[in-house]
């Protein structure tokens, strides 16, 4: 009786998570935001802005849209992973990997994220590579391969249990 009622308790406080998934949708919605605001703030400086100013610009865009696509599928996959499957019907709007992805796939996914969005924060610091301190840069690209090769093995790892499987 008691094991029971532990179990059903600890089971249904799976969705105490539902609100941490609904804050990361009011996340998106700031991250867009921002998005737009970069946008409008560059419309009137278009045709004065300097080419490396503008491309540090657009990479910065990038680096939001990406952003932005790690919180979608972090929010879609982990609420169907842990708190319950979405009751979407069939049609042309639903995405093709929702429901596939596990836990294992989606933090290969995120890890993989990571690493673009590194890569994409590395290459604007590279555009700028002159007014940033080696230190700095060493750091900095010493956190960057630290992803990869994190991402790298994890999805080794991923690949070794599945094949043990």
């Amino acid at each position: 009786m008691i094991e029971k009622t532990l179990e059903r308790g600890m089971y249904a406080s799976r969705w105490l998570l539902a609100p941490i998934y609904l804050g990361l949708s009011v996340a998106l919605m700031a991250l867009g935001v921002k998005f737009f605001m970069e946008l409008v703030h560059v419309i009137p400086h278009l045709l004065t802005i300097s080419e490396m100013d503008l491309i540090l610009l657009v990479l910065s865009l990038v680096d939001i849209s990406l952003v932005g696509g790690l919180i979608v599928m972090v929010m879609l996959s982990g609420y169907e992973n842990f708190v319950s499957q979405l009751d979407l019907k069939e049609s042309d709007d639903k995405l093709s990997w929702l429901g596939k992805l596990d836990t294992g796939s989606l933090k290969n996914k995120v890890a993989a994220s990571i690493v673009a969005i590194s890569s994409i924060h590395l290459l604007k610091i590279f555009m700028n590579a002159q007014q940033v301190d080696n230190d700095k840069l060493l750091w900095y690209v010493v956190i960057h391969i630290t992803f990869v090769v994190s991402a790298f093995m994890m999805g080794l790892l991923d690949r070794m249990m599945r094949d043990k499987h």
